[in-house]
């Protein structure tokens, strides 16, 4: 086991895959010489040269379409997004192609590509540089969602994600690439499309993702100096969600509540609401209590910035306040 960064984590992640395999290569702004811009890529231009660690121009459109034309002659491109937020300008080229392209061919290409990077709120970064854009891609056919929380998780999922033969949008947060975690020295990989139980309990269910992980962790702590049994369960997978995990942790508490980062009109708790109320409802003996950021532009004041997302006490009291409702 050895201690390591989140974004070193990542970096291993990518060396490692582009070791094993010729067909890797990472294009984006930076990626190269300067290494990233959380430093993920630092000097794997010097051990893989500069094509398969390309630095493109600030053509977001541009290089998101190369990559799709490469994935389907055989590559396996890794797309750095410097912010997730710019990548609104490829929505296009992830949607329409990259999510469509294997079925719209009959099955004749497969788009092996990871599209990855920094995203969610960070501190004082400003609205167009806070985004979570999750939700957005949520309800495009073909493509696999994945948020990464752990430096542990993120190096397995992005090592999955880079042999998957489907699109994957693999979304970081800004505020966790300084996070530590001792790492296997061994090789591993973790599945895309399986949550994980951070902690069992009886009381009621909490689901998150990402940062709101860290968040949820926290108010855990003072939870259980009052004695409350909240289960943990970290998404992963947004797309498609586990339900095979989330429906046996309802099964056992009766009792939900969604804690994100994500806007709240539209957002993933919207998603989960609605599919938990088609397929568990009578399961349920309190209504889903989703704890989401506020529906704003996020603000660059740091006061006000701390106000639109969940914060830890929030989420004390609303599990005292549902598990208050237990009959």
């Amino acid at each position: 086991m050895a201690e390591t960064l989140f974004f070193n984590a990542l970096r291993e992640a990518i060396d490692e895959e582009m070791a094993r395999d010729k067909t890797v290569m990472v294009l984006g702004e930076d990626v190269g010489h300067y290494g990233g811009s959380y430093k993920v890529t630092k000097d794997l231009y010097k051990k893989y040269g500069e094509l398969r660690v390309l630095d493109t121009p600030i053509a977001e459109n541009s290089f998101t379409g190369i990559a799709v034309g490469a994935a389907m002659t055989g590559l396996r491109p890794i797309i750095e997004g410097m912010n997730m937020g710019f990548l609104l300008l490829a929505f296009n080229q992830i949607s329409n192609n990259a999510g469509m392209l294997r079925y719209t061919s009959g099955g004749n290409f497969k788009i092996p590509m990871v599209i990855r990077g920094p995203g969610g709120v960070g501190r004082q970064l400003g609205a167009e540089h806070s985004q979570r854009l999750e939700a957005y891609f949520q309800a495009v056919p073909g493509l696999k969602i994945v948020a990464c929380s752990t430096p542990y998780n993120a190096k397995g999922l992005l090592k999955s994600a880079i042999r998957d033969d489907n699109p994957v949008l693999f979304f970081e947060h800004v505020l966790l690439y300084n996070l530590k975690e001792d790492l296997p020295d061994t090789e591993y990989l973790l599945p895309l499309n399986k949550a994980e139980v951070v902690r069992s309990g009886q009381d009621v269910t909490i689901l998150t993702y990402s940062r709101m992980r860290h968040h949820v962790m926290q108010a855990v702590k003072s939870l259980e100096k009052s004695g409350f049994d909240p289960e943990v369960i970290d998404l992963i997978s947004l797309k498609p969600l586990d339900f095979d995990t989330i429906g046996a942790s309802i099964r056992k508490t009766h009792r939900v509540i969604v804690v994100e980062e994500c806007m709240r009109t539209g957002g993933i708790g919207a998603e989960l609401i609605a599919s938990i109320n088609d397929r568990l409802f009578d399961e349920l003996d309190a209504p889903v209590l989703r704890l989401s950021s506020q529906d704003i532009p996020t603000p660059y004041n740091g006061t006000l910035e701390r106000l639109t997302i969940v914060q830890p006490e929030q989420i004390v009291e609303a599990v005292e306040k549902m598990v208050a409702l237990r009959v």
